[in-house]
């Protein structure tokens, strides 16, 4: 396991950085076993991200007909809702990439009543993604999976004190958010850190403490505790505290 952290000047170069560390990943994924399969971040800061995959010459540079798209977490509410974190990325990024296959987009149904039996399927669908019947007791490795961070350290739904962060054997539960007080579907750890690559964006100075807390580790930052085969931090200098730099 490695982990790498480069802190870039805003969030504009952040984002870019982790634009071209996604076509990376999915270009080297599809030269090696012909399929890229990446679980997608939640939250509103991927919007910036999404922007600059659907334009040239980056939404040129990936055969998104080989991409599997899966997510990190999702909000108890219908795909159609302003918070769904599929509903972003079908408006911003799905609709306006070439030849995405509906087969290949795993949407979390989480508006469902019955979370616990939604986050059971979920786990089921992934399985039968990978050819894997019935679901393994060991999780299968996703090509990248991108997360982000929030203001309390919270990374996919994986909360401070939720119930989520002692899971070690299934792959997506339902989880209570105490923060938001809210529901929430998310993978655990054991499916996060399966992956072959972890990749983390976050950035502004409200995000200076978590980041912290992550650096030092901090067990009550949950974020910290994602230790995917390779892990890749891209902030931005005001979330780091710092001028940029790669450590």
């Amino acid at each position: 396991m490695t982990r790498r952290v480069v802190v870039l000047a805003d969030p504009g170069a952040v984002a870019a950085a982790a634009a071209d560390r996604i076509v990376a990943a999915g270009r080297n994924a599809i030269r090696r076993r012909g399929v890229f399969r990446i679980a997608l971040s939640g939250g509103s800061t991927p919007l910036r991200v999404y922007r600059l995959l659907v334009r040239p010459p980056r939404v040129d540079a990936v055969d998104w007909s080989r991409v599997e798209f899966f997510w990190g977490d999702e909000r108890n509410v219908p795909p159609e809702h302003r918070d769904s974190n599929y509903g972003l990325a079908k408006r911003a990024l799905l609709d306006r990439l070439p030849d995405v296959r509906p087969g290949a987009v795993h949407r979390m149904q989480a508006e469902r009543e019955d979370l616990d039996a939604s986050a059971w399927a979920y786990q089921e669908e992934i399985a039968g993604a990978f050819r894997l019947y019935p679901a393994t007791r060991r999780p299968p490795a996703l090509d990248l999976v991108w997360l982000g961070m929030g203001r309390d350290a919270h990374t996919a739904s994986l909360f401070p004190g939720s119930v989520a962060l002692a899971e070690r054997r299934r792959w997506v539960v339902a989880n209570w958010a105490p923060g938001p007080g809210a529901w929430r579907m998310t993978m655990t750890y054991p499916m996060l850190n399966a992956a072959r690559e972890a990749l983390f964006v976050a950035w502004g100075p409200d995000k200076t403490a978590a980041f912290r807390a992550v650096r030092r580790g901090s067990k009550r930052a949950p974020a910290g505790r994602v230790r995917a085969r390779r892990t890749l931090w891209l902030v931005d200098a005001a979330a780091a505290g710092s001028g940029p730099a790669t450590k």
